[in-house]
């Protein structure tokens, strides 16, 4: 699966950004659950948001209320819609999709990355 992300650029504090993450590729039907990440310069790559293939989200304390994250299956594409923006959210942000493999042996998902998409926020 091939994930790319396209939608960052450069907002003023308090602004509005929505980011895509289109998928294709062999595997796309078997992605299970999408996710969201960033990675502020010099720091960790975590978590901001994620979305089951039920629909079932979870944010990060940091940005709920603020963030929105879904997914239009048809276009095998997963969104974030990012408003109230703040300095602190410019990061690179990533897009992963957990793909599900079935093998002899079983079940198991495995990760996907997209190559990022800066978001940076002036003050």
């Amino acid at each position: 699966v091939q994930l790319v992300e396209s939608g960052g650029g450069l907002v003023q504090s308090g602004g509005s950004l929505t980011l895509a993450c289109e998928a294709s590729g062999r595997g796309v039907d078997n992605i299970v659950a999408m996710g969201w990440y960033r990675q502020p310069h010099g720091s960790e790559r975590d978590l901001v948001a994620s979305i089951s293939s039920s629909g079932s989200t979870n944010y990060a304390d940091s940005v709920k209320g603020r963030f929105t994250i879904s997914r239009d299956n048809a276009k095998n594409t997963m969104y974030l819609q990012m408003s109230t923006l703040k300095p602190d959210d410019t990061a690179v942000y990533y897009c992963k999709a957990a793909i599900r493999v079935h093998t002899i042996e079983g079940s198991t998902d495995l990760d996907s990355w997209g190559q990022g998409t800066q978001v940076t926020v002036a003050s």
